[in-house]
């Protein structure tokens, strides 16, 4: 059985990366979500954005589309029984 193969010194390591976001650089296994699980426990499958981040941009988008949806005097597209 071949050790060297199957673990690699990566997997031991702890990586650091720096928020897109907040320019902080953090723990990437603690504090980024992995978006790409089949890849594994590379530093590519994990995102760019801290998790802090990104649960302030989710939230704040969310806030600006119930504003828009709640106060647009014009319907939408979408919201419009056709015509036929």
């Amino acid at each position: 059985m071949d050790l060297d193969r199957q673990i690699k010194l990566g997997h031991l390591l702890l990586y650091d990366r720096k928020c897109r976001s907040c320019d902080q650089v953090l723990n990437l296994i603690e504090c980024f979500y992995r978006t790409r699980k089949s890849r594994g426990p590379v530093p590519s499958s994990y995102s760019y954005e801290c998790k802090n981040c990104t649960i302030k941009r989710v939230v704040k988008q969310r806030k600006e589309r119930e504003l828009d949806d709640k106060y647009d005097p014009v319907p939408r597209i979408k919201d419009v029984y056709p015509d036929w």
